[in-house]
């Protein structure tokens, strides 16, 4: 059975600002690409962060089924988010540690509901690094966002 992962990425032309997503599906055989798919997408007045969170949020949504998936990015608010802080904001009813309401957290619930049906790995990698699988999610993010750039 193959490994599947996800290499996810968010841009943003000012923050706010028009922004794009982009997503690079792979599917592997041990070395072997065995299949590759593509997404991307944007918004006209947006964030980063918001970018980077719908990123991972169409990789999950373009699954099918309940899949093992390994989702790489380079945003530390996105994994650490995922990781480590939407358990304690969601105990404390949606607020931060210091009582304030969570950012983005629309976003944050759909995020949380898309990796609920499958197995997710999370794994961050230092973006604009030459890793070539995020330089791809990040021509793909930027490309979601050339039709909002004026």
């Amino acid at each position: 059975m193959p490994e599947l992962f996800a290499y996810t990425d968010g841009a943003c032309s000012g923050n706010p600002g028009p922004g794009g997503w982009g997503v690079l599906l792979q599917a592997m055989d041990g070395e072997t690409i065995v299949k590759e798919r593509e997404l991307c997408g944007g918004e006209a007045v947006t964030t980063n962060n918001r970018m980077e969170l719908l990123a991972a949020i169409n990789a999950l949504e373009a699954l099918g089924r309940a899949t093992d998936i390994t989702i790489i990015t380079d945003s530390a608010y996105v994994k650490n988010g995922i990781t480590t802080w939407l358990h304690g904001w969601k105990r404390k009813g949606w607020k931060t540690a210091a009582k304030k309401p969570v950012k983005n957290v629309d976003l944050w619930k759909k995020l949380d509901d898309a990796q609920a049906r499958h197995n997710v790995i999370w794994e961050w990698v230092k973006g604009h690094a030459g890793h070539p699988e995020n330089e791809k999610a990040d021509e793909l993010a930027r490309a979601g966002m050339k039709p909002f750039k004026g």
